[in-house]
């Protein structure tokens, strides 16, 4: 049976996808997930909800426990994962608004548990990354998103930086040189755990700003982040709904 996780970036973890939404508290031996989960159905599939940075926006990229998020939806029998996430963009042709179906991460972050092997006790653990998003909800959320008439490439590599600091402009420049598209806080830890826990994962990232490396404009603020954010999330959570209801109809 699908069971569907939706790991929820600011301000994509409102239940209100869900019917019938229903709390559960949980912990893991990684310790407590970043929110309660939030239990329901999304056109008949069952889903779980957890809210990435806390239901506060508590938790920075930092202290967000990606091992616990992870392994308290595969104890929920969780059978996919779809992420979304804010990201910056790296190329001009992704504008303000528009999505990517990421399907590369470089990993520039120095401070996450971003396994589940901290030993080799048991015997040695490399999991294969050499494509760590699932291509066949890649090519349903794409999909979904050209029926749904919203702006949206097919492919993108995310480098995923430490934070919570934005990019400096030689920091930016060299990320567009090394081949990333956009550029968050977030999406690389999550896709090497489920790997690792052998979770299909796929992400839908909104882009809103230009980073810095364009220096015909101003440096990103925060403010202008969640306004960006803000007028498009409605586009994400429709975009989750339809691409969740084709799970009823197979």
């Amino acid at each position: 049976m699908v069971k569907i996780g939706v790991i929820g970036g600011s301000g994509l973890d409102s239940p209100d996808i869900l019917k019938e939404p229903q709390l559960k508290n949980v912990t893991t031996k990684f310790g407590a997930p970043s929110s309660p989960l939030v239990c329901g159905t999304i056109n008949g599939v069952e889903a779980v909800i957890v809210a990435r940075h806390g239901n506060e926006h508590q938790f920075s990229p930092t202290q967000v426990n990606n091992r616990a998020n992870i392994d308290a939806l595969r104890e929920q029998g969780v059978t996919h994962i779809i992420a979304t996430t804010a990201c910056g963009s790296l190329r001009k042709e992704i504008d303000r608004g528009h999505l990517v179906i990421l399907d590369q991460f470089i990993d520039f972050t120095r401070f996450r548990k971003n396994t589940f092997f901290d030993s080799f006790e048991e015997g040695p653990q490399h999991t294969p990354m050499a494509h760590p998003f699932n291509q066949e909800l890649r090519l349903r959320l794409f999909e979904k998103a050209g029926e749904l008439k919203l702006a949206v490439h097919p492919n993108g590599c995310v480098v995923t930086i430490e934070g919570p600091r934005f990019s400096t402009v030689a920091e930016s420049k060299m990320f567009r040189l090394w081949g990333g598209d956009v550029i968050n806080m977030s999406t690389a830890p999550e896709a090497m755990l489920a790997n690792e826990a052998g979770i299909p994962y796929a992400a839908v990232a909104m882009s809103t700003d230009y980073d810095c490396w364009k220096e015909d404009e101003q440096p990103v603020t925060w403010e202008e982040i969640l306004a960006v954010f803000n007028e498009n999330a409605n586009n994400v959570k429709h975009l989750l709904i339809e691409a969740i209801k084709d799970f009823n109809e197979e």
